[in-house]
């Protein structure tokens, strides 16, 4: 029998009946509009709070950017100067994890948004505006080689200078739950597949490989969105860098995976595995591991880790848009699902899980929605 000391040990929905509910975005009228009033009411508080952050009451504002939380983000000019307003509804979405994480950021000499003023009661904070060339637009074939040495400059900056003890831990059930969410939605609400109790053995089985992967390396600062989406091209100390309120203490090659592996941006493996070569032999220098950590060890750490990262992001694109109604997902899934696939195979111990994968999506456009 097959050691589980380690292993997956998923929610197996697919061995027991399961009860439909309502479809997560049926509601009634009056909830619309009592949203729609809160929405307006918020609005509202968020201009009156900028106006007298920067005393001038003829401020307007205009959205900037929004992400996969509860947070938004808007744009306003004062002086001839850009600033960026952060809101952050403190019930749904609490900045002060934001700003620490800033504070202790700066500290350690990376390049994060300057606070100007804030107001943590009512979740509104008056930022430096990184401006809007985020390293998704600006990468290409000839500048990636210097765009991605700066990243990586910066992640090793962020590994080596940050105190990583007291961060929640990567734990092994933090990753269960990763990756438990794309039984749930990619294969169960989108394609409309209830894995049999055959098919979770396959399942745990791979999550238990990416596990175990994930579990040997060395522990270090983990951003845990270290993307093209969340790094901005600025004039000095480049990166800037954002979103990095949720860190944890991780696998140290998580945000290198999440840098090269990206799921908006696609490199040839030839060039991934240059840049994944030239940080291990940065990480050896550092002394964040040991030159016994050969290549290959070191691609396989950040593979695995990288389709731990995916396969949780092919359920959880899924779930922005079934639970949250956030649809701006669904055209980046083509991409994760290659990497899912591209890379368990070249590993004979996930072939069944690819076999798995590939049965079911076969045919389906995976950029449109099922019906209710």
């Amino acid at each position: 029998m097959r050691d589980r000391s380690a292993s997956a040990r998923l929610s197996r929905t697919g061995c027991a009946p399961t009860v439909e509910g309502p479809h997560p975005l049926s509601c009634s009228h009056h909830y619309l509009l009592h949203a729609m009033t809160i929405a307006l009411d918020r609005a509202a508080a968020r201009l009156a709070w900028t106006r007298s952050a920067l005393d001038d009451a003829t401020l307007t504002l205009e959205p900037a950017s929004a992400d996969a939380s509860f947070r938004s983000y808007w744009r306003t000019h004062h002086h001839g100067r850009s600033w960026i307003v952060m809101d952050s509804p403190p019930d749904k979405e609490d900045p002060r994890p934001w700003l620490a994480m800033g504070e202790r950021l700066a500290a350690a000499g990376l390049h994060v948004p300057a606070v100007h003023a804030k107001d943590l009661e009512q979740g509104f904070l008056l930022i430096e505006d990184l401006g809007n060339r985020l390293y998704l637009s600006e990468l290409n074939d000839l500048s990636a080689d210097a765009l991605y040495g700066d990243a990586m400059d910066a992640l090793l900056r962020m590994q080596t200078r940050m105190d990583y003890r007291d961060l929640p831990p990567f734990s092994h059930q933090v990753l269960v739950t990763g990756l438990e969410v794309m039984p749930e939605w990619f294969l169960t609400r989108h394609l409309g597949h209830t894995p049999s109790c055959e098919e979770w053995d396959v399942l745990e089985a791979a999550f238990d490989v990416i596990i175990r992967n994930a579990q040997e390396q060395p522990r270090s600062f983990v951003h845990r969105d270290y993307h093209s989406r969340n790094l901005l091209v600025v004039d000095e100390n480049n990166p800037g860098v954002i979103d990095f309120q949720g860190a944890l203490a991780g696998p140290i090659t998580y945000d290198l995976a999440s840098l090269l592996r990206d799921a908006y941006i696609v490199w040839p493996r030839e060039r991934v595995e240059g840049w994944v070569e030239s940080y291990r032999q940065r990480l050896i220098v550092a002394g964040m591991i040991d030159e016994k950590v050969s290549p290959a060890r070191f691609l396989r750490w950040f593979d695995l880790t990288g389709m731990h990262r995916h396969v949780r992001v092919l359920g959880q694109f899924y779930r922005l848009w079934y639970r949250d109604g956030k649809p701006g997902y669904l055209a980046d899934v083509p991409v994760v699902f290659h990497y899912v696939v591209s890379v368990a195979r070249n590993y004979p111990e996930l072939a069944d899980f690819v076999a798995l994968l590939e049965r079911h999506a076969a045919g389906r456009d995976l950029t449109q929605v099922a019906a209710a």
